[in-house]
């Protein structure tokens, strides 16, 4: 019987560099061949090969609602039979920007764009023009994009300042940007110290979800906005991955931080290429054609991506909507840690609100150093385990998962009984 997920990679590796268009998908951390999915309802997903699979990536956090959610196509048909792009203004625009600044106060002011990357970029360059200054801080772990100023490395110390992690990514450019610890308050506070007059901005994932799922402990957030605040810098919340997932108004609500900028993605399109970058009044004023720092986007508020996106937040904004995805969460995350205490597997595992992480260590990591020492080999037999029971998990042990409205009691169950079988066939 042919494999036509194997034959697809084939033919894919031919035309399009390691026959993915983004590198996570090609397995390259978990081995094997990555699957070719051909269409996707609720919380299932079917192969090129017509297997159905749960989903627990949901196309890397957007699909909140589940995949195909009946009042989200409809919108998307009915605003494509109007028009596939304009290149000009629209009132759902407009809607969608109510519907965010109502959502999270801190955004006075909202701009779409076109990714999460695009928005991470332009909320940088917009703290530098709003400060006059050059240096940025970021955490080690937390993933904003593949802007060159947010791929790089740490320095040597907590002063020092990073170098490329990327080809391509010029010295220069990255010798502004610090990398300190996340988690960590007294690097900020030395680093604050000595050049505080220097930092544009922070920016932090402030639940971090590329290094898997990384909670901030109690005070580093608050730490990060009184610091800001004393030395004139601008606080960055990219909750491009936790904007409407962890709380209704995002990670920002759920800690009682109010950052100065946010960056969105992900649920504002409900599976379509959005992004938006907003927040105070005074700072959004620059952006022009207002002010001096420019951005512009030839297909900014697409007209059939913003109406995803307004049917996505009107479902999440209804009454008990996070809480039940929250439910659910919990509910399979105490599952897999059962799982596992009877597998006698070291394994811990959290979430918050429809986000988790799973890890193969005792103790859920809080930090990047953490994360680094992961079981990954028994991470990657896991995968491979669940996958051949019809689960779907990210195929990196250093991603976190997520949870739909559409995963019901039978989709937990099931996951956690092929969880059982997982966990026993890699037992020590």
């Amino acid at each position: 019987m042919s494999n036509r997920n194997e034959e697809l990679f084939l033919r894919a590796q031919k035309r399009i560099p390691a026959g993915v268009n983004s590198p996570v998908r090609a397995f390259r951390a978990v081995g094997g061949t990555p699957l070719f999915f051909e269409r996707a309802s609720g919380p299932h997903l079917w192969d090129a090969n017509g297997k159905r699979y749960i989903d627990y990536v949901g196309s890397w956090g957007p699909m909140v609602a589940g995949h195909t959610h009946p009042a989200v196509v409809e919108a998307v048909q009915a605003a494509a039979a109007r028009a596939l792009s304009f290149g000009a203004p629209t009132e759902s625009e407009i809607e969608l920007a109510e519907a965010i600044c109502a959502l999270m106060p801190s955004i006075e002011m909202v701009r779409l764009v076109s990714s999460g990357t695009e928005a991470t970029m332009t909320a940088i360059r917009l703290a530098r023009g709003f400060t006059g200054r050059d240096t940025i801080v970021k955490f080690e772990g937390c993933y904003h994009g593949h802007a060159d100023s947010l791929l790089v490395k740490a320095g040597s110390g907590a002063l020092t300042f990073g170098h490329p992690s990327s080809a391509g990514v010029p010295e220069d450019i990255a010798r502004h940007t610090v990398v300190l610890d996340y988690n960590e308050i007294e690097p900020l506070e030395t680093l604050f110290a000595a050049r505080g007059s220097e930092i544009a901005c922070v920016i932090v994932e402030p639940v971090a979800g590329n290094m898997n799922l990384i909670l901030p402990r109690p005070g580093f957030l608050e730490a990060l906005r009184e610091l800001c605040t004393k030395h004139g810098a601008v606080l960055v919340f990219d909750e491009v991955m936790t904007g409407f997932r962890v709380a209704l108004g995002g990670a920002q609500a759920r800690y009682g931080i109010r950052p100065d900028l946010t960056t969105l993605g992900k649920v504002i399109g409900g599976g379509m290429p959005v992004g938006a970058f907003g927040g105070r009044r005074d700072i959004m004023q620059k952006i022009a054609p207002l002010g001096p720092v420019y951005q512009a986007g030839t297909l900014s508020g697409n007209p059939v991506a913003v109406a995803a996106g307004l049917a996505t937040l009107k479902l999440v904004s209804q009454p008990g909507f996070v809480q039940r995805i929250e439910d659910s969460t919990r509910a399979l995350i105490d599952g897999l840690i059962a799982q596992a205490a009877q597998a006698k597997v070291p394994f811990s595992a959290q979430c918050v609100g429809s986000m988790f992480g799973i890890y193969f260590r005792d103790v859920a990591p809080a930090s990047f150093a953490e994360v680094m020492t992961l079981d990954r080999d028994r991470f990657n037999a896991f995968f491979h385990a669940m996958l051949e029971r019809g689960v779907y998990l990210a195929p990196s042990a250093f991603e976190a998962g997520f949870v739909s409205a559409s995963h019901g009691i039978a989709e937990i169950e099931a996951t956690l009984a092929a969880a059982r079988e997982s966990l026993q066939s890699i037992a020590p």
